[in-house]
């Protein structure tokens, strides 16, 4: 039998061990994937044009909020059933540009981040760019995680579906205009480069500063004017009263509504 200072030798040795173990959890955990820096960009690039604000029956994904309480059934539904091991539909759904252009890489990051306990974390770029070069540097990284799935990493759209962002007489007409879309979305027909389109683009939660990168970039890439803008200029087109342009009212609704 143990005698009494072997017992609490035992219990102290224990408690050693619990302590080195958390103690790799947390280094996990600081090392684990957060909301605001990895995730929030993927589910604004991959998943917001269905998970979005304006939805009236799917979860908004782009509202930290709701992704957390939703954690598990994303998880489910963005790597469980994919890899058949969960019952429902795998997200993103059906033939989809999101759906072709989501890695592996990229549902296990969402796994990752919901395993390590889902947390907010801070943004990636928490240093407002100074310059327009460093804006240019940062709205990279926004339009290949997030424009690119749809607009395509050259800016060259898809044909009868998505835009093209390259040489767009639209985006290079009127910057106000450009600013705009990012702010409020875009829906109804639009006509670039003499074709016509017709599909929904979301409003996206991004800061000022974020469409002012993502804008600028964009007009520095893809043969386009070359213009800047700056979260200024954002900023006081978000304070305008928004109204709707016409080719976003709804249509009547047929009979079978």
């Amino acid at each position: 039998m143990l005698n009494q200072k072997s017992f609490h030798r035992g219990l102290l040795l224990l408690a050693l061990a619990g302590v080195a173990a958390a103690g790799t959890n947390l280094s996990a955990q600081t090392n684990a994937p957060t909301y605001l820096r990895d995730v929030k960009p993927l589910f604004l690039g991959k998943c917001s044009r269905c998970h979005n604000n304006d939805s009236a029956f799917l979860p908004n994904w782009s509202d930290y909020t709701s992704a957390y309480q939703n954690r598990l059934e994303i998880k489910r539904r963005v790597w469980d059933a994919w890899k058949g091991n969960y019952y429902k539909q795998s997200m993103p759904a059906g033939n989809c540009p999101e759906c072709q252009t989501i890695t592996e890489a990229d549902r296990a990051l969402i796994r990752d981040w919901v395993v390590a306990g889902a947390r907010l974390g801070q943004p990636a770029n928490a240093t407002p760019a100074s310059n327009k070069a460093e804006r240019i540097q940062v709205g990279k990284g926004l339009f290949t995680t997030m424009c690119a799935t749809c607009h395509q990493l050259a800016g060259q759209g898809v044909t009868g579906k998505y835009p093209p962002l390259a040489n767009s007489d639209f985006l290079n007409a009127d910057k106000q205009q450009a600013i705009r879309v990012l702010l409020h979305g875009k829906q109804g027909d639009i006509t670039v480069n003499g074709a016509k389109y017709n599909n929904n683009m979301p409003s996206f939660p991004l800061s000022d500063e974020d469409i002012a990168n993502a804008l600028t970039y964009t007009y520095n890439s893809f043969g386009n004017s070359g213009k800047e803008v700056t979260p200024a200029e954002v900023k006081a087109l978000r304070a305008e009263k928004y109204t709707p342009d016409a080719t976003a009212t709804k249509t009547a609704p047929s009979q079978f509504e």
